[in-house]
């Protein structure tokens, strides 16, 4: 499955890959958040990663003129590609509720 420039949303989660372009995603992704969904981003490999963080960075900046910000939680899963077991990182991006 060839990934876009952006990113592949299958199951819920976006995918990223090292292609996909840090902008398009965080527009993706905020987009989301705007609608009050969680976002679920993956990634495999050292670039998709590098990808994933800068688009989350990047959908700060698009959030936050509507006063809204975000906390992101990485963590592991265990996934199949190609029948070959992968550990990919996933990132759960929510609205970040601010406590006084």
């Amino acid at each position: 499955m060839a990934e876009s420039p952006a990113a592949s949303l299958e199951a819920g989660c976006l995918k990223v890959s090292s292609k996909s372009s840090p902008a398009s995603v965080a527009g993706a992704i905020a987009g989301m958040i705007k609608d009050g969904r969680t976002v679920d981003i993956q990634s495999v490999g050292a670039g998709a990663v590098n990808q994933a963080v800068k688009a989350i960075a990047i959908s700060r900046g698009f959030l936050a003129p509507c006063g809204i910000d975000i906390a992101c939680v990485p963590s592991f899963a265990d996934i199949v590609i190609d029948g070959e077991y992968r550990t990919a990182i996933r990132f759960s991006v929510e609205p970040r509720s601010h406590t006084a």
